[in-house]
């Protein structure tokens, strides 16, 4: 694919490599590696595209396996905010929660490192890029303590009898998009079980979806998380006939009830719908298709004008005080918990190919970042038109990109402000077509 135009440099095999194994696992077993040696090179497996591990050394991840106290947090969490470098300016005080201003995902662009705070230990983080909802995308400063417990929170969301198999993968995280990150790692503090990040794109395989769902039969994964559009991949019988998950996750758009209800269906297991975003980590979760009850982790929740505001508290790199998600609920009680109701987030929006196969619309999103856009609204009505409307970036590259991914043509009108996108959030998709995928 090295001739192909749509490829982002992101996404060259293994161009970021930077660490050496023992960096990347510290104290893995030769039973460990050998473990993790078959999978990469197992003969079905894909061109992995990156490695990753979690930094984390054996006492490290025992630690992460407990999740941080709740007690009298918030206040702590306050004092640290105050030393940041974004408030260094802020006139009045900064005494309660409500004196911070309310800060937005345009604040992290404009400058993330005044929300790192001073004395940070910079030689334990890790950086991950954040594709975006609400615009260009951000390079995050990521805890791998967080990212640790936030595995043992999800944990104890499936529940004890997820317990290490050796030869099961632990846990497969999805997507479905045209170019992705994938690789395998050993996941912290259980019993150096393995995960997976795998494209269930058929052209992510050399071999097509034949490929991709041996390879998924022979990892025989517990647990499998992804957005709703690669947990759809999960319904085709060959798959649904054999795979045996303890428990489906997803994340990061809008699951409908119709595809929870297929899901549930096909692998009579539990099917969890969680809500947050990279910035955030995890906001809230719901096991039944009803109100997100707010996770019992560093995090609290207010919804202002309609619009969910989070203060998070579990990455020590980017301790947040009032951020606007840009997504809309009501704050309820459920279950005795209070719980977000009618939330209005991410649409899994999927475009139609003049092939009429489906392109998700990460792929347009990850195009239009390469291109420099902020923000951007694009809108396929049902005769398959497609017409985009972009803030700042090069429409030229917009239009012959995206034309490209969909085999037709593209209307480009380019703005110099995300205000002049309109109200809401910055990014829109809409698709008025039904793709064969």
């Amino acid at each position: 694919m090295s001739d192909d135009p749509l490829r982002l440099d992101d996404y060259v095999p293994f161009g970021q490599v930077a660490l050496t194994d023992e960096e990347r696992w510290p104290g893995l077993s030769a039973a460990g590696r050998q473990r993790l040696a078959e999978l990469e090179h197992h003969r079905l497996a894909p061109a992995w595209c990156h490695r990753a591990g979690h930094r984390l050394t054996p006492d490290q991840q025992q630690a992460a396996t407990h999740l941080l106290p709740l007690d009298d947090w918030l206040p702590r969490h306050l004092a640290l905010a105050r030393t940041l470098p974004a408030y260094r300016h802020h006139t009045g005080p900064l005494d309660h929660l409500t004196d911070f201003p309310l800060i937005g995902r345009e604040d992290l662009a404009e400058d993330i490192a005044a929300f790192v705070p001073p004395g940070a230990d910079l030689s334990r983080m890790l950086h991950g890029t954040s594709s975006g909802s609400t615009g260009a995308a951000l390079v995050m400063p990521d805890d791998p303590d967080e990212l640790a417990r936030g595995f043992h929170w999800l944990r104890g969301l499936v529940g004890a009898h997820w317990e290490p198999v050796n030869h099961r993968v632990a846990l497969v995280q999805t997507v479905f998009q045209r170019q992705a990150f994938t690789y395998a790692s050993v996941l912290p503090g259980f019993g150096e079980a393995l995960m997976a990040r795998l494209n269930l794109h058929p052209a992510a395989w050399s071999a097509g979806s034949a490929q991709r769902d041996e390879f998924l039969r022979h990892a025989d994964p517990q647990v499998i998380s992804g957005t709703p559009t690669s947990l759809e991949v999960l319904l085709e019988p060959v798959l649904a006939q054999t795979l045996r998950p303890l428990a489906l996750i997803s994340g990061a758009m809008t699951l409908t009830a119709p595809l929870r209800h297929a899901l549930q269906a096909a692998y009579d297991c539990p099917v969890l719908d969680i809500y947050g975003l990279h910035e955030t980590r995890p906001i809230a979760v719901s096991d039944d298709g009803g109100p997100f009850v707010i996770a019992e982790r560093r995090v609290h929740v207010e919804v202002l004008a309609g619009e969910v505001v989070v203060t998070c508290g579990e990455n020590q790199f980017l301790p947040l005080v009032r951020y606007r998600t840009g997504d809309c609920a009501r704050l309820v009680t459920h279950r005795g918990r209070p719980a977000l109701a009618d939330l209005e987030g991410r649409e899994a929006t999927v475009f139609t190919a003049a092939t009429g196969e489906a392109v998700p619309c990460v792929d347009l999103t990850q195009q239009l970042q390469a291109a420099g856009a902020r923000g951007w609204s694009v809108e396929q009505d049902a005769a398959g038109h497609i017409s985009a409307v972009i803030a700042s970036g090069d429409p030229q590259r917009v239009t012959e990109t995206l034309a490209l991914l969909l085999g037709r043509p593209v209307e480009v009108t380019r703005v110099a402000t995300l205000a002049e996108l309109g109200p809401g959030k910055p990014r829109r998709y809409s698709s008025a077509t039904s793709p064969t995928r």
